[in-house]
Order: structure tokens, then C-alpha cells, then sequence
């Protein structure tokens, strides 16, 4: 029987397939503490993490034993990967499966923004509603405007595809063409045309030493002043404090985001803006759609347990070496 340490409660698809170890599962409403990580992660065989949760060499050397990191989240970017593969600790993620959820909050957001819901909704909650006006909640069309889509993965590719039906034109800026994409007729550009021409850009691309800050004051000037940005990757792609300055001073008409740069912590002066609308890092959030990252995530823990390579390895380096230390 392994002993394997739980960050969170996930769904119980996944909390089943584990039942015949033995399993200790943080139960707090907030994120666990690095030191609660610690102490919850000692002497176990497996980690299974939340991307809030830093996972770093300290936490790693806490257990001995330990030989997978699984991560319920696609982006790894919370997880010291050299640092796992120098210890021979198996990192996992759970890619594929939220795919489509994902790039449906994409285009709720999208939609959101652009058509004013969120401010319609508080409207009338609040009973200002006097009846129609030719003036009132103006937003924007989105069909047969032009979309960017910054990084060519799944994600990305399946906003490219629910864009088809609305007729838009797709442009698309990644580190390298991609054939898939180009086959919902998304057109290569670099990353200056691609915020010049599109009225809407959407992110889709995971957190690195590139990716971070893309999108900046420079980046945001270049946008049309009718441009809405939204971003449901990762927080620190965007310069939150430039994002501000570009709603406020009207550089862009709008931004949606389902990530940011500090979260949980969000900033006072996004949060009293008019022209963004705000979720609680929730682009997975379906039933079905966690239920599955949580048998993915207890497979992948399985696997590893096993001495066997997860499917879901990121790097596969470190089960080969705990083969060649047996």
C-alpha cells in the first residue's frame, strides 16, 4: 500500500481509483501553506498537486521516497521540473482532457465582454431598466471581425475552430506555423500584426521565461481602441499594471480574464473597472471535464507506482533513471 498526499479534495472519480492505498487529503478551503505541503508530503510515495501549489526542491526533499508529482492541471509552471528530474521524482500533468471546456469559457468570455453581459446583468439587479433606448449597453458584433489567437496548441486551435461559425477572419501567432490550425483557414502573422488587425485577441499559451510579460504596455498601444483582450492561460502573460492603464486610459474597449498575474490576490483598481470582466480561474470547470482530470491525474499516480511510464510524463528522463537505480 503507497501513501500518496492530496493538496485538495478532488472529484470522487478520481479519489475511487486510489482507494487501496493510503490516502491523506488537505481539507482547507484555501491553498495549503508551503509548510503544510511539507508536512503533509512526508514519507509519502506520491504527490498529486494543484497548480496554486509551488512545488519546489525543499518540498521534493521532504520525502525520500517520494516518486511522482502528479498535477491536476495541464501548465506545469508551478512545479520545479530540473529539480524532479535530477531526483528521479516522475512529473505528470492532464493535457487533452480540458480541451474543449477551456475554449468554451474562451468564447463565454468573448461573448461576455463584447455584448456587455456582466454589465447588463448588474443593470438590472440594480432596477435601472426603464425600457429599450437606441443608446443603451452599445456593445460590439463579433461576427466577421477578426480574431487573434496568440499559441497554436489544443486550446487554441479549438477557439480557431468555434470561430468558423461566427465567419470570422483568424489570424494566429505561435513559434511556428501549424498545419492543423491552418486548416480553419487561420493565417501565420507575427505577433505586431496579429494586435494591429484583430478586434479581438484571446491568449493560449503556456507560462515561460518567454511567454512572460508578452503582453505589455507596447503590445497593448498597438491594439485598436475597439480591441478586447481576453486570457484564459496563464495571469502573468500579461502585464496586469500596463492591462490597467490600457483600460482605464481607453488604449483597448475591453479585456475578460479567467487568470491573473497575482491570484488569488487581484487588484483593487481591476476589480472597479467597467470594462473587464473577471472569473475565478475557472476555464476547467465543468462536471464532466474535472471528473476526468481526476481519473487522469489517479492513473497517472498508478502508473508511477507500478514502475511503469505515466502517459502524462513531462519528463520522461526521471523514470529512466529511477529504472536504472533499481
Amino acid at each position: 500500500m503507497a501513501k500518496i498526499f492530496i493538496t485538495r479534495r478532488l472529484p470522487e472519480e478520481g479519489i475511487k481509483l486510489l482507494k487501496e492505498h493510503d490516502l491523506e487529503i488537505y481539507e482547507g478551503d484555501a491553498p495549503p501553506t508551503k509548510e503544510e505541503i511539507i508536512a503533509g508530503v512526508k514519507g509519502k510515495d506520491a504527490l498529486i498537486c494543484l497548480l496554486t501549489d509551488k512545488i519546489d526542491a525543499e518540498i521534493m526533499d521532504s520525502s525520500p521516497n517520494l516518486k511522482i508529482i502528479a498535477n491536476y492541471a495541464v501548465g506545469i509552471d508551478n512545479i520545479e521540473i530540473e529539480e524532479a528530474t535530477k531526483r528521479g521524482i516522475i512529473v505528470t500533468n492532464t493535457p487533452g482532457v480540458l480541451t474543449e471546456t477551456v475554449a468554451d469559457l474562451t468564447w463565454a468570455l468573448l461573448m461576455a465582454i463584447a455584448r456587455r453581459i456582466v454589465e447588463g446583468d448588474n443593470f438590472m439587479r440594480q432596477k435601472k431598466f426603464k425600457g429599450w433606448a437606441p443608446l443603451l449597453m452599445l456593445g460590439a458584433d463579433i461576427y466577421g471581425k477578426t480574431l487573434g489567437i496568440i499559441g497554436a496548441g489544443r486550446i487554441g486551435r479549438a477557439v480557431a475552430r468555434r470561430a468558423q461559425g461566427f465567419n470570422m477572419k483568424i489570424l494566429y501567432y505561435s513559434r511556428r506555423r501549424n498545419e492543423e490550425m491552418e486548416r480553419y483557414n487561420a493565417k501565420f502573422v507575427d505577433l505586431h500584426t496579429l494586435l494591429k488587425e484583430s478586434d479581438f485577441v484571446s491568449l493560449h499559451i503556456p507560462l515561460t521565461k518567454e511567454t512572460y510579460h508578452l503582453i505589455g504596455e507596447k503590445e497593448l498601444k498597438l491594439m485598436k481602441p475597439t480591441a478586447y483582450l481576453i486570457n484564459t492561460a496563464r495571469g502573468k502573460c500579461i502585464d496586469e499594471k500596463a492591462l490597467i492603464k490600457a483600460l482605464k486610459n481607453k488604449w483597448i474597449a475591453g479585456a475578460a480574464l479567467d487568470v491573473f498575474e497575482n491570484e488569488p490576490s487581484i487588484s483593487d483598481e481591476l476589480v472597479e473597472l467597467e470594462n473587464v470582466v473577471l472569473t475565478p480561474h475557472i476555464g476547467s470547470a465543468s462536471y464532466e471535464t474535472r471528473s476526468k482530470m481526476a481519473e487522469m491525474v489517479a492513473k497517472n499516480v498508478l502508473m508511477a507506482l507500478e514502475g511503469k511510464l505515466p502517459p502524462n510524463c513531462v519528463n520522461p528522463e526521471a523514470w529512466r533513471k529511477s529504472e536504472r537505480n533499481k
